[in-house]
């Protein structure tokens, strides 16, 4: 599947995101929690590395596959959610 830049990162709490600054990949992971402002995530802790905040001022980009997930954020992952600008609005 293609990847795509997610910017709405408070939306990704429990997904498995990559996380790139200048095109290049620095770490994939689950999300751990994320500012409700998307200004900030924490990457949860793994067998390789220690949890890790990355910060949207610093340049770090967050990109997501779409895919199901369970419970609460089933279908989460939707092309509106990934495109805010192909929302309809409502009547």
């Amino acid at each position: 599947m293609t990847a795509y830049r997610h910017k709405d990162w408070n939306q990704l709490v429990g997904a498995f995101v990559e996380i790139r600054l200048n095109r290049v990949t620095l770490r994939k992971g689950y999300v751990e929690h994320a500012m409700p402002n998307s200004s900030a995530l924490w990457l949860a802790a793994d067998k390789e590395h220690g949890r890790a905040i990355f910060e949207s001022a610093e340049g770090h980009e967050v990109w997501v596959e779409p895919q199901e997930m369970e419970g609460t954020f089933t279908y989460r992952m939707t092309t509106s959610a990934l495109y805010p600008a192909l929302r309809r609005s409502d009547p």
